[in-house]
């Protein structure tokens, strides 16, 4: 049914293609799916994705900047030169497919223990830091007047926001009690420069290859705030995969990320950075929480939510490395 679906419609926007082939499910979740398939097409066929609220459902989650904001960020960041994927289409109602966008498709990997174990990338992963740097400054120079609407989002906002999310899964943590009352007392308070935000910039949502960063994806947190929040979120013990000496996705230090955001033409504010890391491994910890109490009280009581759930004990002790270091 898919298949017959995307090919009347590349049939209408992509000039040439006679339809599409090997369509197969990437994810699909409680209101978003994500297709690979193949444009095909005389000249030669054009890998794809598609990344869709299926028909029948409604808006994205409050937290989302939603489908359509997110593909336009996209095109945005890859024709001012930041690696991301081209968009092809914006889905419109005679596509009857729902919402969303279809997308070039970019070869490489999102796994991170691949990315920090794997031979193939043993090169790459020296440069990553500072790649990574570069890319951030990019999304945050990115035009202000040519962005969609954007949700604005304060550490101010945040915290009380988190505070809330951590109270209503009714779990006691002294820990949590303890960051939260943390960045209260050192809320930076509004940055200097408000600039577009990913949101989510992490593994997961990197495409890497031998010779480094070939994509940023998942837009759909983005939003306008602090710029040090996406370095601060790199940064987060979580996303280190164990490689804890490595504070930059387990394969690089803050100086590299540092260096390369400051090549790129922009300011490190590195005490901001150091609370974005803290609310960073909060934020973490509650959302494993709330994976927890999904787990025990539904309605998903799959094996992968209670996996992640008891991630909240890695992020306690994230915490206190951070706000509670041991001397030498």
């Amino acid at each position: 049914m898919i298949e017959a679906e995307l090919s009347r419609s590349v049939r209408g926007w992509y000039p040439g293609a006679t339809g599409v082939a090997s369509a197969a499910k990437l994810s699909g979740g409680a209101s978003q799916e994500t297709w690979s398939f193949e444009i095909v097409h005389p000249l030669g066929n054009l890998g794809a994705i598609l990344r869709r609220a299926p028909k029948g459902y409604g808006a994205s989650p409050t937290r989302a900047a939603g489908l359509a904001a997110e593909a336009r960020l996209m095109q945005l960041a890859y024709e001012a030169g930041v690696p991301s994927p081209r968009v092809l289409h914006v889905l419109t109602p005679e596509d009857d497919l729902g919402t969303g966008f279809i997308m070039a498709r970019v070869e490489g990997e999102t796994i991170a223990r691949k990315i920090l174990r794997d031979a193939e990338f043993a090169a790459a992963r020296p440069k990553l830091a500072r790649q990574l740097g570069q890319i951030a400054a990019g999304i945050h120079g990115l035009a202000r007047e040519k962005l969609p609407e954007l949700r604005r989002l304060t550490a101010t906002a945040e915290i009380a926001e988190l505070a809330r999310e951590y109270r209503s899964l009714n779990w006691p943590k002294p820990v949590f009690e303890l960051a939260l009352r943390w960045l209260a007392e050192h809320d930076p308070g509004p940055p200097q420069r408000e600039t577009l935000v990913h949101g989510d910039f992490r593994h997961g949502n990197l495409i890497i290859g031998p010779d480094g960063v070939r994509a940023v994806l998942d837009w759909e947190l983005a939003h306008l705030g602090d710029p040090m929040e996406d370095l601060g979120w790199i940064c987060v013990n979580s996303w280190r995969f164990g490689e804890i000496d490595k504070p930059v996705g387990g394969f690089g230090s803050r100086e590299e990320l540092f260096g390369g955001y400051e090549a790129a033409g922009r300011k490190v504010d590195a005490d901001r950075v150091t609370f974005y890391e803290v609310m960073g491994t909060l934020r973490w910890g509650v959302m494993c929480g709330g994976m927890m109490q999904r787990f025990r009280l539904g309605p998903d009581h799959s094996m992968e939510r209670a996996m992640i759930g008891r991630r909240a004990s890695e992020t306690e002790i994230d915490l206190l490395r951070l706000l509670a270091p041991r001397g030498n």
